[in-house]
């Protein structure tokens, strides 16, 4: 599930959103209110749960062969996600949606920039999409998926690699 040209998307577990309305996020560390979406390479940090934890890694300009062979693996390809076991459940029942959002009128945020943001009410160009089974994308877009007992370890490991990382939802992992 990603975006068309001139398309960003916003997943949600609520099909009912007719209208997207500025705010500030419950777990933003910005004040200004925006409408958060993403782009076609973020997509992915959303294929989940809106509270499951994740801690994701790639293969970056800077990331070395040691590190991509030792934490994701060699002939895994460049990207890995991570779970908790007890998330496993949801990631198979959840349903998610994706509105499709007009990317005009969107601007970058973040550094490097990670998602997009609206300072304006947006309208969906159509109805949300089920983005279906949350398994088969990850394995269409040849990201492994892993099931770990606790993120902590990994998370420790791939923050202190030369590999790009993103963390989401973290303070529900585990401690």
């Amino acid at each position: 599930m990603r975006p068309e040209p001139g398309q960003v998307l916003h997943f949600s577990e609520d099909p009912t959103i007719e209208r997207f309305v500025p705010h500030v996020a419950v777990t933003s560390v910005r004040s200004e209110p925006y409408v958060w979406a993403v782009g076609y390479e973020r997509c992915p940090d959303y294929w989940f749960p809106r509270a499951c934890p994740r801690a994701m890694a790639w293969v970056g300009p800077r990331t070395t062969k040691e590190d991509t062979a030792r934490i994701i693996g060699a002939g895994c390809g460049e990207r890995v996600h991570a779970i908790e076991y007890c998330w496993l459940k949801a990631l198979m029942e959840v349903r998610l949606f994706a509105y499709r959002l007009p990317a005009a009128g969107f601007a970058p945020i973040g550094e490097p920039p990670h998602a997009v943001v609206s300072t304006t009410p947006v309208v969906p160009l159509g109805p949300p999409e089920p983005v279906g089974d949350l398994f088969e994308l990850h394995e269409q877009a040849g990201i492994q998926l892993r099931v770990l007992d606790n993120l902590w370890p990994f998370w420790n490991e791939v923050t202190a690699s030369s590999l790009e990382f993103s963390g989401i939802r973290l303070r529900n992992a585990r401690r």
